[in-house]
């Protein structure tokens, strides 16, 4: 899109590919991020660098499967990323592996919970 470009809310949600309501519901969410312009009649209408932020929410949300919690808290401490490429870094800050090793006591307590799962599994086939 073009720096001085405004799109619709219809053409936005097109190219996203989400509904217009979820672009509605997003505003709500992420008032400082999202913030289209209105026209007549209260018709929204998308800067690009809107609509490039609407770009990494939809990537951070569908895609990496962050919360609206989650892309809140970027949002809150200034750590939002740029652009789409910049996604793969918090990523990495947020998936990192454990600090401490599983003990052997962890692993017998989820060797029952799976037992217990695959229990469950089956009373339900049998209903």
């Amino acid at each position: 899109m073009d720096k001085e470009y405004f799109a619709s809310i219809n053409e936005v949600s097109k190219r996203l590919s989400v509904p217009a309501y979820t672009l509605r519901y997003w505003e709500k969410q992420f008032p400082t991020a999202v913030k289209p312009t209105t026209g007549a009649g209260g018709r929204r209408y998308y800067r690009t660098e809107v609509f490039n932020k609407l770009v990494i929410i939809k990537e951070l949300l569908y895609t990496r499967g962050m919360t609206i919690a989650g892309v809140k808290k970027l949002l809150k401490e200034g750590t939002f990323p740029d652009t789409v490429d910049a996604i793969s870094n918090i990523g990495a800050q947020q998936y990192s592996a454990p600090s401490a090793p599983v003990q052997k006591a962890d692993t017998a307590m989820i060797d029952m919970a799976i037992t217990l799962l695959e229990q469950a599994k089956e009373q339900l086939k049998t209903m």
